[in-house]
């Protein structure tokens, strides 16, 4: 087949491609990425960019990594796919045993699915499911936190922030859920019950409608990039418990040592009901994500009137994504990780600190390998990344915040080269 022109792609591109997040009447631009390695990105115009973003956290050992192309390669030789209705095989055998022992204790069933967000969906009916199958009546609603994300389905939508989460234009057509304040401590805040009064409030008085609680331990993400204490979330399990009310923890973002932890749950020393995991599943090479549950949650699901859970994707269990996910986790488990982690949340936390003292900047943050800037006023998105560009540097920003999310291989230099960059564009921002 004979390859496109970089001009035939970018008419293409302008014509025809809608992009996350993007308008098609005025779009931002689109750099056309000739071929990845490590942790660069190589334009088409010859240009090397320096990748803060992992691909939207995901590429955590870095791009064409030699193992997990490997995996990839091995596994398309035997098959690449196979309906997983009534059929099982090695990858996602191994798999599902190894995501058991890894995460936090009572998980021991594992569900697969095609993407991040769908995990949340599963999470969502496996909750309600639950209880329906017990028969209990009524416990059809979820509680969520303010600047909470979950993802763009229309299940995961409605458990997002409705002003923040980026989907208050579908408000009056989403399933009404329960939302309670955001956590009003950070990660480092000194204790006080006061912070849990609003979600103590909320699951009291709802908790005959609740059939789970969901939220992202530690780390809110895309609504806001917010760190919160651990005993936070030790209090939500504890009132999940006292209020008989599932917990749901939306790991997506968090999952496989991001913030230091192998999971952000272990902060709070604690186990959900059920959890969501995806995009550093498999190092960024194939879509895949996992909902894990407890037997509780799966007998309760199965002694029901259906007696089944009612869920069941294509491409669940993908033997290419299953593959290269066991190569990836391998290759993490096998790597002094909590180290790497630890290097690059000390170099984060020097190289962005000059930026504290810009009037233009609200907040500095850093957990574990997040790096983020939160500006006083929206960023033009457009205009900055073209100076990050320009610059030698892929970022992606978002409403007031510029931050990075780097591959676990990022060395010093390449790390101290993105905060450099990071501060000089803010500081010059107008």
């Amino acid at each position: 087949m004979k390859k496109l022109s970089t001009s035939q792609i970018a008419t293409i591109d302008q014509q025809h491609i809608w992009h996350p997040y993007s308008s098609l009447t005025n779009p931002f631009p689109a750099y056309q990425v000739d071929s990845a390695d490590g942790v660069r990105l190589k334009l088409a115009d010859g240009r090397e960019l320096i990748d803060g973003m992992a691909s939207w956290w995901c590429v955590i050992h870095g791009y064409n990594h030699p193992t997990l192309n490997a995996a990839l390669q091995a596994q398309a030789e035997q098959m690449a796919h196979v309906m997983f209705g009534g059929i099982v095989h090695e990858p996602a055998a191994r798999l599902a045993q190894t995501l058991v022992e890894i995460t936090p204790d009572g998980l021991e069933k594992v569900f697969f699915s095609d993407s991040g967000s769908v995990s949340v969906e599963v999470a969502m009916k496996m909750a309600i499911q639950y209880w329906q199958s017990l028969g209990v009546q009524g416990k059809t609603r979820l509680l969520s936190l303010r600047n909470g994300y979950h993802g763009d389905t229309f299940g995961a939508m409605s458990v997002c922030d409705p002003v923040t989460g980026m989907h208050h234009l579908f408000s009056n057509i989403l399933m009404p859920q329960i939302f309670s304040d955001s956590p009003q401590c950070t990660f480092n805040t000194e204790w006080d019950e006061s912070f849990i009064s609003d979600f103590e409030e909320k699951i009291a008085t709802h908790s005959h409608e609740l059939a789970a609680v969901i939220l992202e331990p530690v780390v809110q993400g895309a609504g806001g990039m917010r760190f919160y204490s651990p005993h936070f979330l030790k209090r939500v399990r504890e009132l999940c418990d006292d209020h008989n009310v599932l917990l749901i923890a939306d790991e997506i973002a968090t999952g496989f040592g991001r913030t230091g932890k192998l999971f952000a749950c272990e902060w709070a020393g604690i186990s959900p009901d059920i959890l969501c995991l995806g995009k550093a599943l498999t190092g960024g090479y194939m879509t895949l994500a996992a909902t894990l549950c407890t037997q509780q949650v799966s007998d309760g699901i199965c002694q029901g009137e259906a007696g089944v859970f009612m869920h069941g994707p294509t491409f669940m269990g993908n033997p290419l994504a299953c593959a290269v996910a066991n190569a990836s986790i391998e290759l993490l488990l096998a790597s002094d990780w909590r180290a790497r982690i630890a290097t690059i949340q000390q170099q984060l936390e020097s190289g962005l600190a000059p930026a504290r003292e810009l009037p233009n900047v609200a907040d500095v943050r850093v957990l574990g390998a997040i790096g983020v800037i939160e500006m006083k006023e929206p960023i033009e998105l457009a205009r900055i990344q073209k100076e990050f560009v320009d610059q030698g540097v892929w970022i992606r920003p978002f409403g007031k915040l510029v931050y990075v999310m780097p591959p676990y291989i990022m060395g010093q230099h390449d790390l101290a080269t993105l905060c450099d960059v990071m501060v000089s564009v803010v500081k010059n921002y107008r």
